[in-house]
């Protein structure tokens, strides 16, 4: 009869529907947290570009897919560190010099993003600015200065080393930086920038030990890498390649800085169409000599 209430084992089993309910619900949402946690771990995972250091390759405000597999798994892989450090990778390959990594700086835990330069064996230098890989000078060409637009994200201060400032054809306001080619015996290439004189342009001889690579950053006056001690926030030396969470593949967006939050039209206007979907991959020249 309509408007009757439930008899009990009709409320009961309405009670039991709803637990069963809710449990479908958390345990759907669990499968899809371990889903992601696995394809982040283990597939490839989104990593957001938050200093100048691979400039001009790299701008702050970047998002990049990182390959997880490219050099096997380690302690290195999990998007969260779960795992204690331990020697070794699974399926573990060496990078190939010119790869852009991420790697985790020894004893903090941070996540950086660097360049292959050196390899196990490898003996790496510096002297006035020029890397010196197994005592040959790396081929380093000149090249047009790289006129990168000001903005929220890119404000062009490097401090002492002069005002980089510009004003392009078209009016707007540029970082005109100058640009060196590096070409690796591999016959790799990419831009790096060299901003003045600075500590960081003289590093004396090392070899690379075995199960260790060599990194740094482009924008070669400005980034903390293998060439600076932990305790000025570099990776203190040649880093173990446990310490490699994956490779850099490509852009998928970049933002100029000056969305919000609370207004959905600047999540667009924001964007930097221009860098979506360009490769990290090093350009491949003739074999250098």
């Amino acid at each position: 009869m309509s408007g009757r209430p439930p008899s009990a084992p009709d409320a009961a089993s309405t009670r039991a529907s709803r637990r069963s309910g809710w449990w479908r619900e958390v345990r759907g949402l669990v499968f899809i947290l371990i889903g992601v946690f696995f394809v982040h771990s283990a597939i490839a995972k989104p990593f957001y570009i938050p200093s100048e250091s691979m400039m001009p390759g790299l701008l702050v405000g970047d998002r990049l897919v990182v390959a997880k597999y490219s050099y096997g798994w380690s302690w290195a892989s999990p998007s969260f560190r779960i795992l204690p450090q331990m020697e070794g990778r699974a399926w573990g390959a060496m990078p190939e010099r010119g790869d852009v990594v991420i790697v985790v700086r020894p004893g903090t835990g941070e996540d950086l993003i660097k360049r292959v330069i050196g390899l196990p064996g490898d003996t790496v230098a510096l002297a006035g600015g020029v890397v010196y890989l197994n005592g040959r000078p790396i081929p380093r060409q000149a090249r047009p200065p790289a006129m990168i637009p000001i903005d929220a994200n890119t404000k062009c201060d490097f401090g002492g080393f002069g005002d980089f400032r510009a004003t392009g054809a078209d009016g707007r306001l540029y970082c005109r930086l100058p640009i060196f080619r590096e070409t690796l015996p591999n016959g790799r290439s990419y831009d790096t920038i060299d901003l003045g004189r600075s500590r960081g342009d003289d590093f004396p001889r090392i070899t690379v030990p075995p199960g260790h690579v060599f990194l740094m950053g482009d924008n070669r006056d400005d980034s903390a890498d293998s060439r600076f001690p932990l305790s000025e926030r570099g990776l203190g030396g040649p880093v173990p390649w446990e310490n490699l969470g994956g490779r850099a593949e490509f852009i998928t967006f970049s933002l100029d800085g000056s969305s919000s939050y609370w207004n959905p039209v600047s999540w667009f206007t924001a964007l930097r169409g221009s860098r979506a979907g360009a490769s990290l991959h090093p350009e491949r020249a003739p074999t250098a000599n």
